[in-house]
């Protein structure tokens, strides 16, 4: 499917960006004049501003070969939320959208999470998303150990070892993935024996971690359009351009 781009230097906007979400309710009358409301869910609408100065001209060239392919507000492509968490459930390693190994145990949240290897070689707590894996991507989690100890973070088909301290730090791990794939795994990967309370698991398009967000549904948008069919764009001096795009996703399209 069709892909927002990332700007070179691998952030997909500039800040500020500006989100609305927009909820819907029915509402049914009765015939004795009162009525009745409910949340409709599948009504919900969410919107996106997205601002840029300065680009480039290969940064603008990127933004307007984007727009021809999505001829404007007909293609519907997928979008990365730059102001929100890509996982899924974030804080609840125990739902089902986790994949861990079977020799790994997991107790606590929500929220703060004991992970324990029990087995005789490494076992990891994963989550693939349906996301380009060939963007540049930051995966980030706080973690504590009851001595200093290594762990592996995963992201697509790289890897990098981290330092566990005894208190609570946050590890980061920035990378591209494969561009051949459609979908990209983030996880940790712990050896044998180790035990680990882990916090606050973040993917973002982008090179280096923002402050943690809780999701639930995650920050992956299969479906999105553009808001016009026309970009407007304003030459500010040499190799230098801004333009405003507008992105919205709507549930029941």
């Amino acid at each position: 499917m069709l892909t927002y781009p990332q700007l070179s230097t691998g952030a997909l906007t500039q800040y500020p960006v500006t989100k609305r979400r927009r909820m819907r309710t029915a509402v049914n009358g009765m015939a004795d004049g009162s009525s009745i409301k409910l949340a409709d869910p599948p009504g919900e609408i969410t919107e996106w501003v997205l601002e840029y100065s300065q680009l480039s001209d290969a940064e603008l060239a990127a933004i307007q070969q984007f727009f021809t392919n999505a001829e404007g507000t007909l293609n519907s492509f997928t979008f990365l939320d730059p102001s929100g968490n890509l996982l899924a459930w974030s804080d609840r390693l125990d739902n089902a959208g986790w994949v861990r190994d079977p020799w790994l145990s997991l107790s606590g949240g929500p929220g703060s999470w004991h992970l324990n290897n029990t087995g005789g070689g490494a076992q990891s707590i994963a989550q693939t998303i349906a996301a380009p894996a060939g963007y540049l991507y930051c995966f980030s989690v706080y973690v504590r150990a009851s001595q200093p100890s290594q762990v592996t973070m995963v992201l697509g088909d790289q890897r990098a070892g981290r330092t566990v301290n005894t208190y609570w730090s946050r590890i980061v791990f920035a990378a591209n993935g494969d561009s051949a794939q459609d979908s990209i795994t983030f996880g940790l990967e712990l050896p044998a024996g180790l035990s680990l309370d882990v916090y606050g698991l973040q993917a973002e398009p982008q090179g280096g971690p923002s402050a943690y967000k809780v999701s639930t549904t995650g920050g992956v948008y299969e479906g999105a359009r553009l808001r016009d069919d026309v970009l407007a764009i304003t030459a500010t001096g040499v190799n230098q351009h801004s333009c405003t795009v507008g992105i919205y996703y709507a549930k029941h399209l």
